[in-house]
């Protein structure tokens, strides 16, 4: 039996969830999908692809069918790796946006070849049990008679909507009589589930190679973009494993880059080399070291790391146990340190989790980038576009510098946990630069300080944002703030408005006879089981 603590330490509505079969998202509706999966004889990756389709129609503000996506199997012998984020326009180079002092944040220069249908395929076609078709049913429902729109959705969706509302074809799709819909009330989207059907009748040839494909160029010609039908139909996946580093008696597997999930695993190195074990879970001590293991990882990270064919440093040597001991030895427990990089910008995501009772766990994530991502909507279909070009910088020589066929770099990661070799946690943490540092914050509370999924989920959470400034949410002791302030650390309190900015968890964590789940609280879903 997991030594997990069950003590209520933090506010809190929730307990964790325990089951043989689960699935944990961060929308109800889409945790549904899947459990319907598993109930008809599907598996867990049946089931994260259900939860992951309906999620492209019930939580629009974070992904949607344009979205990027990245996974972690465990198929119960091995884990692998999936890498379905898209390239950058062939029509792409540094000239084009020549003049600017950053990458566009929207419309379709920000736009890149959308992975996430390639990784439904992809999944259901190596690990799936039912039909590919059979994936979609909850979508399409949720699409064609509508769905009831939830309060944090909802909030989101009125913050796109002012921002992105004049984008091609956002308002015809996503503002029903010129607003956002408010809580609780019923939204369609007929063109998504024409769109839908098309995509489970064909596999998803339909997007890259056929009438949907046809229609995103056709868009991208008619307003002043690049992205052309032989930019969709040249897309590829790689099963690219993943990539480790040991903490104590577990070990961290994040996907390699493009992604930053190298961030999350130089930090935990970091800390390898630290006294953390010996600080109580929420002390000021404890925090400090995370913080400044987690800015020394950012430095690195924001200066090397991008399409990995284009790295001038490798994984292994950023990963180097000499390294990343010589980094720790940065860390002064008596003064916040300012390595001078900053984090990526804030973003909308889904991840979700999900696992069955034959041992198979699914980490799996995708996402929009920024909210509803580049508010591009490809009229008729209801296809919106993320805006992962807006990753790329603009700085000459960089390895993450804009070119043409080129991933940029990414701020989505699924995270897994194994120890002895076997599964321990699938786990993630939306939310742009939340995500990394959100991996870091759940193995520790999980793994070192013994916190049951849905408490580790419920503790208030720290976020490095630039410098020395830690914004933190509210739960943290005053105490702790006042030692933090004498460290050095800036720190800016967020209100519980500003939830969203410290990400959203969803984690499933093996059992001795199952699975216990918890969801974030932060906002609408839910971790079910069967």
């Amino acid at each position: 039996m997991t030594d997990f603590s069950y003590d209520a330490r933090y506010p809190t509505h929730r307990v964790p969830t325990f089951g043989r079969n689960m699935v944990a998202t961060s929308q109800p509706l889409a945790a549904q999908a899947g459990i319907r999966m598993l109930l008809r004889g599907g598996n867990a990756v049946d089931a994260a692809l259900a939860a992951a389709i309906t999620l492209t129609v019930v939580e629009p503000t974070g992904n949607g069918l344009g979205s990027d996506a990245f996974a972690i199997v465990w198929d119960g012998k091995e884990l692998h790796g999936l890498n379905a984020s898209g390239r950058s326009p062939a029509g792409w180079n540094p000239e084009r946006f020549a003049g600017l002092a950053k990458m566009p944040e929207a419309g379709w220069d920000s736009v890149t070849v959308p992975g996430a249908v390639s990784s439904w395929a992809a999944l259901s076609k190596r690990f799936g049990k039912l039909p590919f078709e059979d994936l979609f049913e909850p979508a399409l429902t949720y699409a064609r008679e509508g769905f009831l729109v939830s309060p944090t959705i909802a909030r989101l969706w009125a913050l796109g909507g002012a921002r992105l509302g004049k984008q091609p074809g956002f308002a015809n799709h996503f503002l029903p009589c010129g607003k956002a819909p408010l809580p609780g009330q019923l939204f369609r989207n007929p063109a998504i589930a024409e769109s839908l059907r098309l995509i489970a009748e064909t596999k998803g040839e339909a997007f890259y190679h056929g009438v949907l494909a046809e229609k995103i160029a056709a868009s991208a010609a008619a307003h002043g973009g690049v992205l052309t039908q032989q930019d969709l139909a040249e897309h590829t996946i790689d099963w690219c494993g993943t990539i480790s580093t040991g903490f104590r008696d577990v070990e961290l597997h994040e996907i390699p880059p493009n992604g930053q999930g190298i961030a999350a695993l130089m930090a935990l190195g970091i800390l390898e080399h630290t006294d953390i074990a010996d600080y109580p879970v929420d002390s000021a001590e404890s925090l400090h070291l995370q913080i400044e293991a987690m800015k020394l990882a950012f430095a690195d990270v924001d200066a090397y790391v991008g399409d990995p064919d284009h790295m001038r440093l490798s994984v292994a040597d950023l990963l180097s146990k000499t390294y990343l001991t010589q980094r720790a030895a940065h860390i002064d427990m008596g003064q916040a340190a300012d390595p001078g990089a900053g984090a990526p910008t804030l973003g909308g995501t889904v991840y979700l989790t999900a696992a069955d009772e034959t041992g198979m766990m699914v980490s799996f994530i995708q996402s929009n980038y920024a909210g509803f991502g580049s508010g591009v909507v490809v009229e008729g279909t209801g296809i919106h576009l993320q805006n992962r070009g807006a990753g790329f910088t603009l700085e000459h020589g960089h390895s993450n510098v804009v070119g043409p066929r080129k991933r940029p770099f990414h701020t989505i990661i699924p995270g897994f946990v194994t120890k002895n070799g076997l599964p321990q946690m699938s786990f993630g943490v939306m939310g742009g630069p939340m995500q990394a540092q959100g991996h870091v914050q759940m193995l520790l509370r999980t793994q070192l300080f013994g916190q049951n999924p849905q408490m580790a989920s419920d503790a208030p959470r720290w976020r490095f944002v630039a410098g020395r400034k830690v914004a933190v949410e509210q739960g943290i002791a005053e105490e702790v703030l006042a030692k933090l302030t004498e460290l050095g650390h800036v720190i800016v309190r967020e209100t519980p408005d500003n939830s969203f900015a410290f990400g959203g968890a969803q984690l499933i964590h093996v059992m001795d006879d199952g699975y216990a789940g918890g969801s974030d609280t932060r906002k609408d879903g839910a971790a079910l089981a069967c």
